[in-house]
């Protein structure tokens, strides 16, 4: 029996559609530090681990708690260097140093010439989330939901609920690509399938429920799943 067609792909961003963590967000995050005048500097392998945290104001409370702080200490201090952070990753994505993961562009465009939508669900702010999107995208994401608008963080299934009601998809026509174990939890608590195509920061993650687990987002088997259920040609961005 042929695979159903898909009516919709909805992508995670950070780690997924972009290496965004290790030299996107860790150093926005070093430098809110040093702006706050802060002695607190996360490198590559400390970052790896709190990034199993999800949201920055979390890791950074846990962070500053784990440091001897007061927890009304550390909730302060992790709401306003979470705030001087935004800034610096918007200045981060507007110099052009995040780029998309290795056959992120294909594999959308690839999607969008078809004729499927694809969606973002992601729980980062929106305020650099945009931007991001359409320094390597341009106008190719139809519905995108962000931390700013859907309170509950990942693993929660809040945010693919809410791409799922605006966009009017149906759940199993639907696919999501994901790279974490939080974001696979996520997706599949909104009754998606999921791919997860995981990077070095996520690599020993937790895949059960995954319908492809792999360190390519556009490999060989990425590619044969979505050539079973894409028609081409179709449309592309623009």
């Amino acid at each position: 029996m042929p695979a159903q067609p898909l009516e919709a792909v909805i992508f995670d961003v950070d780690g997924t559609l972009f290496d965004s963590e290790r030299d996107g967000h860790r150093v926005a995050f070093n430098l809110a530090f040093t702006a706050m005048g802060l002695p607190d500097r996360w490198d590559v392998a400390t970052y790896g681990r709190l990034v199993k945290i999800t949201g920055g104001v979390q890791r950074l409370t846990r962070w500053f708690e784990a440091s001897g702080h007061s927890v009304a200490d550390a909730g302060r201090l992790a709401i306003e260097t979470h705030r001087r952070k935004t800034t610096f990753i918007q200045d981060i994505v507007a110099s052009g140093a995040i780029q998309p993961r290795k056959g992120a562009p294909e594999l959308v465009h690839a999607i969008r010439a078809a004729g499927v939508p694809v969606h973002v669900a992601t729980t980062g702010t929106r305020a650099w989330v945009e931007p991001l999107l359409a320094s390597a995208f341009g106008g190719c994401f139809d519905v995108v939901m962000t931390g700013t608008e859907v309170a509950d963080l990942k693993p929660s299934p809040l945010v693919y609920r809410e791409v799922l009601l605006r966009a009017g998809c149906d759940p199993a026509r639907t696919v999501a690509i994901e790279d974490s174990a939080n974001g696979l939890i996520s997706a599949t608590g909104a009754g998606l399938r999921c791919i997860l195509a995981r990077n070095d920061y996520t690599r020993e993650d937790a895949t059960a429920g995954a319908i492809i687990v792999t360190d390519e987002l556009y490999g060989p088997e990425v590619r044969t799943w979505f050539e079973h259920r894409l028609t081409m040609p179709g449309r592309s961005c623009g």
